[in-house]
């Protein structure tokens, strides 16, 4: 970035390395740890009252990818939830933190998506401040499958995961 660039405070681009996965896929939002949901301060995503359910703990100023290919078919302005329709029908709700929407977006930058775009498994969504907010909240990141479509549907095991390593038995 150059010192105009600076000056203007133009923003940099992110560029991570793309991924080609089929539509089935369903895959880690970034690099992380693998939580058992059940451990999750809110008893709404901890006992999965919103569909099937995994969890991750990020730190630092982690950027959440799509974990499939699809419609980014929810995105909220505040950057705190965004949830992606798959091309195979497959409804997903991705929750980063528990009452993170009380942050009003501050902790929570939208890269260069938008409700309605096409989106592939790792396509940047949101860029989180994740030690900011961690200071108020907990900063649990859930994945929810709000509807599986009729497939039978299972989550691995907690572990450390990898940006695009899949989360599906």
């Amino acid at each position: 970035m150059g010192f105009l660039d600076k000056l203007l405070k133009k923003e940099e681009t992110v560029e991570l390395p793309e991924l080609n996965l089929d539509d089935s896929a369903i895959v880690a939002l970034a690099d992380g740890e693998i939580i058992d949901i059940k451990t999750v301060s809110d008893p709404v995503f901890a006992e999965e009252m919103m569909g099937k359910s995994i969890a991750f703990k990020y730190s630092g100023k982690t950027i959440l990818c799509s974990p499939a290919n699809g419609t980014l078919s929810v995105l909220f302005p505040t950057g705190h939830a965004f949830g992606v329709t798959t091309n195979e029908g497959v409804e997903l709700l991705i929750h980063c933190g528990v009452d993170t929407v009380n942050a009003k977006g501050d902790g929570f930058k939208l890269m260069n998506k938008k409700q309605g775009d096409s989106v592939k498994a790792g396509d940047p969504i949101v860029q989180v401040d994740v030690d900011k907010l961690a200071k108020t909240y907990d900063m649990s990141t859930m994945l929810i499958i709000t509807d599986a479509n009729d497939k039978e549907l299972d989550f691995i095991d907690p572990q450390s995961v990898t940006r695009g390593q899949s989360v599906i038995k």
